[in-house]
């Protein structure tokens, strides 16, 4: 664990250029970036913005196939069915959008929350997919069946997001109660609550192995969860105020983390330190994400586009600087 005198001291003279390492900018959305997702090929990336409008863009053209728009206020969640045929999103509107992405069409919709929807995540097998909502609840649909299976409602508060483990046997949650919820899918029971957060807790993520959970939110920290036993590990501190998105590459040596106060940290959980940091500006960096090979993190801010970053180049970077 590290103080925030400590962290100061290590991260000092490690900022570095964004020049070099910016490897594309994707432009088309008219608002702030708010979520980025994956499709699970790796191959297809979906982001949404404070402008109502959904993008799918292939990576490998850097070009938007589709733009899907019709959302109440700003897109807060979005995600692909395993198989990437789909994508659903979350908005301003209680309901959930079901898009076809080859079709650009809408299929329809899955209502039953009462506020706005803030995550989305389909469980690997694509069996299930849940959401977390501003009505404090999260709810487990049936995705082929397209109905509501199990609804939990023991936040007390707003539901920031989801995230299924690797396997699809454990489910974690989290938002404004500052409590984490760990859950198993297929009964509803309740797992663990792992508590150490003294703000809402914003964005959560799993290692590869689903053996530890890597959380953040408005405290400034990042925790680490043995998810075995529900037991607290490390925590850090890289940023001034709310850490808003994480990610962690597929072989975990990185993670990544944005933060409200403009800086984008690249962590080596090895040594448990920031070996790089990018600073944009107040809300620069507003969401991040590791491909699947790793080599390349994407990220979103208030530019409106979307970024994508060689984390060689990055890391090289930072060693010619020093």
């Amino acid at each position: 664990m590290f103080c925030r005198m400590a962290l100061s001291a290590l991260v000092m003279g490690l900022s570095v250029s964004g020049g070099r390492a910016q490897e594309a900018t994707l432009a088309g959305h008219q608002h702030t970036l708010a979520c980025l997702a994956f499709s699970g090929d790796g191959k297809r990336l979906a982001s949404g913005a404070k402008d109502g409008s959904a993008i799918v863009w292939d990576l490998a053209t850097k070009k938007a196939l589709v733009t899907f728009t019709g959302h109440k206020d700003m897109v807060t969640a979005v995600a692909f069915s395993p198989d990437g045929k789909t994508l659903v999103v979350g908005s301003h509107d209680p309901s959930i959008a079901i898009w076809d992405v080859a079709l650009g069409k809408r299929l329809g919709q899955l209502e039953g929350h009462e506020k706005d929807v803030r995550g989305l995540a389909f469980s690997p097998d694509g069996r299930w997919l849940v959401s977390g909502s501003a009505d404090k609840s999260l709810i487990v649909w049936d995705w082929p069946e397209r109905k509501e299976i199990r609804r939990f409602k023991e936040h007390t508060a707003e539901v920031n997001c989801v995230v299924f483990s690797p396997d699809g046997k454990s489910l974690a949650s989290a938002g404004w109660d500052k409590i984490i919820r760990l859950w198993d899918p297929a009964t509803g029971n309740s797992l663990y609550q792992l508590e150490g957060h003294t703000g809402f807790v914003r964005d959560l993520a799993f290692t590869s192995d689903g053996k530890k959970l890597f959380s953040s939110g408005k405290d400034g920290v990042i925790r680490q969860w043995n998810i075995a036993n529900g037991e607290a590990l490390d925590s850090w501190r890289g940023h001034e105020g709310l850490v808003r998105s994480l990610s962690l590459s597929a072989d975990g040596k990185w993670l990544a983390s944005a933060g409200r106060d403009g800086t984008l940290n690249i962590w080596d959980l090895k040594q448990n330190k920031v070996v790089a940091r990018m600073q944009e500006g107040a809300l620069g960096f507003q969401v991040v994400a590791f491909t699947r090979d790793g080599r390349t993190l994407v990220t979103g801010g208030i530019d409106r586009k979307v970024s994508l970053w060689s984390i060689e180049t990055i890391l090289r970077d930072r060693k010619e600087s020093k």
